[in-house]
């Protein structure tokens, strides 16, 4: 029998993946009699709806794609859900008769290699925040570059990895590479100030920040549960975003910050952070606001820095492969646990029905840490 790419539909021809691996779990045995039919499982949208429409995510069956390069055929045990997800689904419309598939964290793995394949082997597990130019990881199996991918960690589970990839990635570039922190518990580092604290971003860059440098650590939340939830993964301080920043970091004796990383509402807190920034401080942005006047930051030589975690796999940097290296470096850390997963709810199977209940969470803004769905 022979599978349809479905990169290269009608065009081209691949042997169908029919390997049993023993003592797998049933949703696996499962899948290696669909892989055998050629046909996967997948969750994906026709036309930009509502969450309350019945038809705002859908089951679908979708071709079997075969690896080329340095792409990983993965089977994908776990994904988790992000704001993007959610984005995605309202602002892209798929081609008429499409269907467009999201999902981008994923834990899985490895049953193919392209033929330029070197960091990987089937049989490898993973974990993975794909491409946005790319179909999504809300299907049985997917296709990865093996630059974004790095080796599962060993002491997680699938669904506690699920959870990291997209937002660790997003911080540790945030502050490492954007806002130019360098590691290490050195006293002098400065404070940070995370405008957003609880959210999936949040949770990874309060880690970061406290358990790799000598910051202190400033989150803002709202509620009791997440100022909670900002404190026992090791803020320094909780301050809430709802009141006057400036007024909240005076009441803990902080006048200034040197960092400021706006994981929200940037429009809206643009002119305290503005105030509250120190000279030659620098403030990053992972949020989309309608705009941003940043000429006020003029004055004190304030530098703006974006981040965009797609930015490497979108124009295939020279420097791609520093997203394997990142979340290699992570897994490990995981492993001696210096860092933790930030797992918070579990929503079950992928299926349509699940996952609508997932982006309908997301789109309230009331979620902590972060939502995973596992096997189908």
């Amino acid at each position: 029998m022979n599978c349809v790419d479905s990169s290269e539909i009608f065009r081209s021809e691949s042997p169908c993946l029919t390997e049993t691996v023993i003592s797998q779990p049933s949703w696996a045995l499962v899948l290696e009699t669909r892989e055998e039919a050629c046909v996967l499982k997948a969750v994906g949208y026709r036309e930009n709806l509502p969450i309350t429409a019945e038809d705002a995510l859908i089951d679908v069956e979708i071709p079997m794609p075969t690896p080329k390069s340095r792409e990983l055929l993965v089977s994908v045990k776990a994904v988790s859900v992000n704001p993007v997800d959610v984005k995605v689904r309202m602002g892209v419309s798929p081609k008429a008769g499409d269907v467009k598939i999201l999902g981008w964290d994923a834990v899985g793995i490895v049953k193919d290699v392209g033929k330029d394949v070197t960091l990987f082997r089937e049989g490898d597990e993973v974990f993975y925040a794909g491409s946005i130019t790319k179909p999504g990881t809300n299907c049985e199996v997917h296709l990865v570059d093996e630059r974004i991918v790095g080796l599962k960690p060993r002491s997680l589970s699938a669904a506690q990895a699920a959870a990291l990839p997209l937002t660790t990635i997003t911080a540790w570039e945030l502050l490492f590479d954007r806002l130019g922190v360098r590691p290490g518990k050195r006293p002098d580092t400065g404070s940070l100030l995370i405008i957003g604290g609880a959210g999936g971003v949040g949770s990874m860059l309060i880690q970061l920040a406290r358990r790799l440098t000598g910051l202190t650590v400033i989150a803002t939340a709202s509620r009791p549960e997440t100022a909670a939830w900002c404190t026992d993964l090791g803020a320094h301080h909780v301050i809430d975003h709802t009141k006057p920043l400036g007024q909240e970091l005076k009441r803990i004796s902080i006048s200034n910050v040197e960092f400021v990383a706006s994981l929200q509402a940037t429009d809206k807190h643009l002119p305290t952070i503005v105030q509250i920034l120190k000279p030659q401080g620098k403030f990053a942005v992972i949020d989309d606001p309608p705009t941003l006047d940043i000429n006020p930051l003029n004055e004190k030589s304030i530098s703006v820095h974006w981040e965009y975690m797609f930015t490497r796999p979108l124009f295939e940097t020279e420097d791609m492969i520093a997203q394997h290296n990142l979340l290699n470096e992570v897994a490990s850390l995981l492993d001696a646990g210096v860092l933790r997963t930030t797992l918070r709810q579990h929503f079950g199977r992928l299926n349509a029905a699940n996952l609508k209940k997932a982006h309908a969470l997301i789109e309230s803004g009331r979620t902590i840490g972060k939502i995973v769905l596992e096997g189908f």
